[in-house]
């Protein structure tokens, strides 16, 4: 069922999402050559608990996961793509990592992600996560009332295809409130004017998830948890809450 929030409950997940903002920034301060995804899980729990918030990712488990979800970030380096574990995997110099975070804060959730690169970059990636963050802002821009998902989901996908880029279809962006995952679901692919219509209240996760070698297929790794791209190129992965308002798209997961 997609709920409309009232301008009060937005306010409320706009603090959620600043806690998030200051976990992802505090993750990236802390990330560099030979830091542990697992020190920067503490680095994103600190703030969290500084903060009095709860993490809707840490005991996570959907029907496809064998286990819970251990971590407070999501650490998806190289060619993952999405949901990986904040493990002993020391960060090496050139490595695109990924970092999902989420935040519950007096029973409402934000929900953001970042792609960055640690050390030296090579120039293919980052056209990589400037593309990803090209479609952000186009699946963000279209999230105005008057639109559909379709919309967010063309623009976003244009963005992508533009810059030759895969994105597996069966994950992407999503409602988001009072629960991490909510209707309606937003696919990086879709036809303008088409799906469920935008009106001041709705709120997004709006999530691109780019992949480097054009192709849309993944696998899951045998933790159950980690999306790798099937020809092993590299992927980036940048997410915003957003609201939908009368006066334009609210982001709300910014610091």
């Amino acid at each position: 069922m997609v709920t409309f929030k009232t301008d009060a409950e937005l306010d409320a997940m706009r603090e959620a999402g600043r806690v998030v903002a200051h976990a992802l920034a505090a993750v990236q301060e802390a990330a560099r050559v030979g830091v542990s995804l697992a020190e920067l899980d503490e680095a994103a729990r600190a703030v969290l608990d500084e903060a009095g918030a709860r993490s809707p990712f840490l005991g996570y488990r959907p029907s496809f996961a064998p286990t819970p979800f251990p971590g407070v970030i999501c650490a998806s380096v190289n060619d993952a793509v999405v949901h990986g574990i904040p493990d002993g995997y020391r960060l090496r110099d050139g490595d695109v990592v990924g970092i999902d975070c989420g935040a519950e804060l007096d029973g409402w959730t934000g929900d953001a992600a970042v792609t960055f690169i640690v050390g030296r970059a090579r120039p293919a990636d980052v056209e990589l996560v400037e593309a990803t963050r090209r479609a952000l802002e186009a699946g963000i821009a279209a999230a105005v009332p008057g639109n559909r998902i379709g919309d967010i989901s063309h623009a976003i996908g244009t963005v992508a295809d533009a810059a030759r880029c895969g994105m597996p279809a069966d994950f992407g962006g999503h409602g988001i409130g009072r629960r991490m995952h909510e209707d309606p679901s937003v696919p990086g692919r879709g036809r303008p004017g088409r799906g469920f219509p935008l009106r001041h209240g709705l709120t997004l996760a709006i999530e691109p998830m780019l992949m480097a070698g054009g192709s849309d297929a993944y696998f899951t790794d045998p933790d159950g948890w980690t999306l790798r791209t099937a020809d092993g190129s590299r992927a980036a992965h940048i997410e915003h809450t957003v609201a939908v308002t009368d006066d334009g798209p609210r982001i709300l997961t910014l610091p």
